[in-house]
């Protein structure tokens, strides 16, 4: 599967915390455009992330002491760059993690799980029709100035089932039935060509299933982080991707209309009925604004499978955008709920619900300065009790 997981026995996880987990979500910024000027994204990205690691960047000791802040036993991490293990999570939970920041108690997470993804992959085609046929960025499977830029990383205090995790990098969007294909808008011709189409993956990243054990019970963190439904035209071609990315989930936790659905082993089908899940990660989709294709996010509040509420809040999100009905539910610093932990109802109690976003008048506001201090994401986490 081309994939990675560590199942380390150091530091695990106390079995009897089952009953009480935190899991999280949290886009970290941990890129290239974090680190470097923009003229040198494209030629010296794939690095950039690797070098910051190991020079102690303060932009990643600021993410570490907000995970060691809020503690999640389960967490998403969005936009960490996809390296080799030993030079990019590993050194991030050595060094970084399980070393004190400013005060804060070390976290261990022996577990995690980390696979290719599509952002920055050559497509070999025009995708943009702008008459060129880029490597990377609008021409690539997913946008991205280099391989594996934007990836992403599930971190655990419990066991990865590893043999169990399914991967959909490469499940190709004109599979699922009634996808929202873009269109040229002057004259109502397909966007993408077959050919295009043929080849075309759905996921501008990925999506994958991660079984966790914790004790007894099996819970499924349904991991993905969709392209942001913007940086396009009047074709909405990102828009309706961004769409059909966030309903993959939304038809993958529903027997009977998951069938379509194949992994990258070639297994069909989706979540069996009665399995305990979790759809974690920045997913670019909100109530507010048009920027989505209406009623995106809503194909999973509105599911009866899914428990929307109650709503992560924040303090520090509400003064924020003291003018927003929906500020204090915000999880970006651009005044959005764009990040997402929303548990399966069947077998999860939800015991509270939060975003790290502190106030200014908090010490902890510096974690929340800037893209530049920690990211322009908040994390967000829910406190669940896995019941029978």
């Amino acid at each position: 599967m081309n994939a990675a997981a560590n199942s380390t026995e150091a530091n695990r996880a106390d079995p009897s915390k089952s009953s009480g987990i935190r899991v999280a979500a949290f886009n970290v910024s941990m890129d290239a455009t974090n680190y470097l000027p923009a003229e040198l994204w494209a030629e010296q990205g794939a690095d950039a992330l690797k070098n910051a690691l190991a020079d102690g960047h303060p932009q990643l000791r600021g993410v570490a002491e907000v995970i060691q802040r809020t503690r999640p036993d389960i967490l998403v991490l969005n936009e960490f760059d996809y390296l080799p293990a030993d030079v990019g999570i590993q050194v991030f939970l050595e060094k970084y993690l399980a070393q004190s920041q400013q005060g804060a108690e070390p976290i261990s997470y022996p577990y995690f799980y980390l696979a290719p993804v599509n952002t920055g992959v050559p497509s070999g085609f025009d995708l943009n029709r702008d008459g060129k046929k880029d490597a990377r960025q609008n021409d690539a499977w997913g946008f991205g100035f280099y391989e594996g830029h934007y990836a992403m990383v599930v971190l655990s205090r419990y066991p990865i089932v590893t043999d169990q995790v399914r991967t959909f990098q490469h499940f190709l969007w004109q599979d699922m039935p009634g996808a929202l294909l873009p269109e040229v808008p002057e004259t109502g011709e397909a966007w993408y060509s077959d050919e295009i189409l043929a080849s075309m993956p759905l996921s501008s990243k990925s999506h994958w299933d991660v079984p966790v054990q914790v004790g007894d019970k099996q819970l499924h963190v349904l991991v993905s982080h969709p392209t942001p439904p913007v940086f396009d035209g009047p074709e909405d071609r990102n828009g309706k991707r961004n769409h059909d990315e966030v309903r993959f989930w939304a038809d993958y936790v529903t027997p009977g209309q998951s069938e379509y659905i194949y992994d990258d082993a070639n297994t069909s089908g989706g979540l069996a009925q009665h399995q305990r899940f979790v759809i974690a990660g920045d997913l670019n989709a909100s109530v507010e604004g048009d920027e989505n294709v209406t009623g995106t996010i809503e194909q999973l509040l509105n599911s009866p499978l899914i428990q929307a509420e109650p709503i992560p809040a924040s303090e520090g999100g509400a003064a924020h955008s003291p003018e927003s009905a929906y500020a204090k539910y915000h999880t970006a610093g651009w005044r959005k709920r764009a990040d997402y932990v929303l548990p399966s109802k069947f077998g999860i109690e939800v015991k509270d619900a939060g975003v790290f976003w502190p106030t200014e008048e908090s010490d902890l506001a510096r974690l929340v300065e800037n893209r530049e201090a920690t990211s322009d994401h908040r994390l967000v986490w829910i406190d669940i009790k896995l019941t029978d």
